[in-house]
């Protein structure tokens, strides 16, 4: 078993998240510029130093496994301090080069990617070598990857207290949310008005992990949470199972539950929402030319995309 990290490991660990990252072997050949004998010694390799099987191939094709999974995540997140590192490195002489690292929420519009892809080739244009890497992360996990040196910059909605070890920069953009069902659930059939003699809080409702509590309340009313979602998607499909209410942001329900016949409850007038978008850094990422001209950027372009 691994006690100690050689530079070997490390070599061992990028032929494996490049293999894990292509979902196979044959795809990670141009990538690694490495033959498949060479890639599969090399995975092998790895395995017995770690004492584990990191993914399973044969007929049945490239799988990776549960201890596989955990290993490339963290395997991720050690290559993106490098990065980080690496790029952090650069700034000190003014160069200004390598790889910055931006984390968007997941769940996040379409309109949102697409102002997204502008900024990002916008910022590349601009300068000549640098890359960057795009990855999502849940809701909860936005402000940690923001303060622990994983990435550069988050893009997400923000609705806590604001921490002091973060720096928030508004996008002008907001999105507004509120109560939905499926076209199954009984508070279906009062989807333009919720008679008085119906309790809000007599039906079972799921919350998302890390959004502030004060959702949850509207006026005298309260949602009953029984169980929780990592993310909106997820939410809504535990709403569509008929035994839920929950949140939901009205680009949702618009982009993908037209077809899914979700019910804005009572004409979308119970716990409604607004949640502001934020580019966000930890206090400690030196923000230089690259990172300004790109949080600029993201701006710009995300809130062009939502006038369309």
């Amino acid at each position: 078993m691994l006690n100690r990290l050689q530079e070997s490991d490390i070599k061992l660990l990028r032929v494996f998240y490049a293999v894990a990252s292509c979902n196979g072997f044959t795809a990670a050949e141009p990538v690694l510029r490495m033959q498949r004998p060479n890639i599969s010694a090399a995975i092998k390799k790895l395995e017995e130093r770690l004492d584990l099987i990191l993914c399973h191939r044969g007929r049945g094709g490239f799988q990776i496994t549960k201890e596989g999974e955990v290993v490339y995540q963290e395997t991720k997140r050690i290559f993106n301090a490098f990065d980080n590192f690496v790029f952090n490195l650069k700034n000190l002489h003014d160069d200004y080069s390598g790889h910055v690292t931006l984390v968007l929420m997941s769940g996040l519009p379409l309109s949102v990617h697409l102002g997204v892809s502008r900024a990002v080739k916008s910022t590349m244009k601009k300068f000549d070598d640098i890359h960057i890497n795009i990855q999502n992360r849940l809701y909860n996990e936005v402000e940690h990857v923001a303060l622990s040196g994983e990435c550069h910059l988050v893009l997400s909605t923000y609705d806590m207290v604001k921490p002091e070890s973060v720096v928030f920069h508004p996008t002008g953009t907001s999105f507004s949310g509120r109560l939905y069902c499926a076209p199954s659930h009984p508070l279906a059939k009062y989807k333009d008005e919720l008679p008085a003699s119906v309790n809000i809080e007599d039906y079972p409702a799921i919350g998302i992990s890390g959004l502030s509590s004060s959702n949850y309340i509207n006026d005298n009313s309260r949602m009953t949470i029984q169980t929780f979602s990592d993310s909106f998607d997820v939410c809504m499909a535990a709403i569509m199972t008929g035994e839920y209410v929950g949140l939901l942001p009205d680009y949702m329900a618009k982009e993908q539950g037209v077809a899914l016949g979700l019910v804005a409850i009572d004409g979308g007038n119970l716990f409604p929402f607004e949640h502001e978008l934020f580019v966000m850094n930890g206090k400690n990422t030196r923000l230089n030319p690259v990172l300004r001209h790109l949080i600029k950027e993201l701006s710009h372009f995300v809130t062009e995309t939502q006038k369309r």
